[in-house]
């Protein structure tokens, strides 16, 4: 079978779901190879990594530890995946729909002459050719698409793939490349972590519960993180709470922030302008509170609540309590 590339997403070696979902999404199209890119880690956190790709079907693993990689904006990793498509003529390159991998995605395209699909919620083969389900137009149509010239190269969206264990081998290939100048133009001058919580990454998360307007402030948004922490959901935001300064920026939800595709998705005083729909109607189940009965997002919800959020949230929060 082909050689299914897939961009390995990790923070400091620790592998991300979205991975996972790829690398099972990979077995069902040809053989799974993931490409492991990173400078910063030792060898016992590669050799964890591994593990946890072998446990997902990777049959191989390119590994790429040069500091060059980390050490610029994005573009070497398109370069050392240029070169990986050159060599080994894969079937497809799988990366994962963050900002990102739609970046690296994006230049690889251009480096190796290929179309390029992304926001892809399933991906599947129809004869010789992969067919791409994607959600387009800011979220309000769906589309099959299939790429006509060079290698295929998609973006799938986190959540979209259950995750199904299967033992690969995961035989570590080591690679580099010799980087181009222009991939040296945007230096890393600076790192800086931001202090994770115990409630899980945004767009990794099987429930998501957003805030938006009608939160009405900084301090309200207490409401949404008690439901969050009681159900073990991520906290969203629309891009009105965002921009009143009431949450940060990385957890804004919508078409200028992260696209989100939980098994369950709760929106509280979000009116559900396309922007907002853009980043998350691929949910499963939606559910909304909106004291507005004719709120946009009640176009969208599986279940819709027409009340006031700050007695129907914490209603929903103490009923939760009482049935765990």
């Amino acid at each position: 079978m082909a050689e299914i590339l897939v961009l390995v997403d990790h923070a400091d070696g620790a592998v991300k779901k979205v991975t996972l979902e790829l690398l099972t999404k990979a077995r069902e199209l040809g053989t799974p190879a993931a490409v492991f890119i990173g400078s910063a880690v030792d060898g016992s956190v590669i050799d964890a990594a591994r593990d946890k790709l072998a446990e997902y079907g990777a049959a191989k693993v390119y590994v790429a530890t040069d500091p060059q990689l980390d050490g610029y904006v994005v573009a070497p990793k398109a370069e050392l995946l240029a070169k990986l498509v050159a060599d080994a003529q894969p079937a497809a390159v799988l990366v994962p729909a963050t900002a990102e991998g739609k970046e690296i995605a994006a230049r690889l395209a251009l480096k190796t002459g290929s179309g390029i699909l992304t926001d892809a919620v399933d991906l599947k083969l129809d004869g010789d050719a992969l067919v791409a389900e994607q959600s387009i137009f800011g979220g309000s149509s769906i589309v099959h698409s299939t790429v006509t010239a060079g290698t295929p190269i998609v973006a799938i969206r986190p959540n979209s793939t259950p995750l199904v264990p299967q033992a690969g081998a995961a035989d570590r290939v080591d690679v580099s490349v010799e980087l181009t100048d222009a991939a040296k133009l945007a230096r890393v001058v600076d790192r800086v972590v931001v202090p994770k919580g115990d409630r899980p990454e945004l767009t990794e998360a099987a429930i998501v519960v957003s805030g938006g307007r009608g939160v009405g402030s900084a301090e309200s948004f207490s409401v949404i993180e008690a439901l969050a922490d009681r159900l073990g959901a991520a906290v969203g935001a629309s891009r009105a709470a965002v921009d009143s300064g009431w949450y940060p920026h990385q957890s804004q939800v919508g078409q200028t922030g992260k696209t989100v595709s939980p098994q369950l998705y709760i929106a509280a005083g979000i009116s559900g302008a396309i922007q907002h729909r853009a980043g998350m109607q691929t949910s499963k189940t939606i559910v909304a509170v909106n004291k507005d009965p004719e709120a946009p997002i009640f176009e969208l919800v599986d279940y819709g609540v027409v009340g006031d959020l700050f007695k129907v949230v914490p209603q929903l929060t103490e009923e939760i309590t009482r049935r765990r």
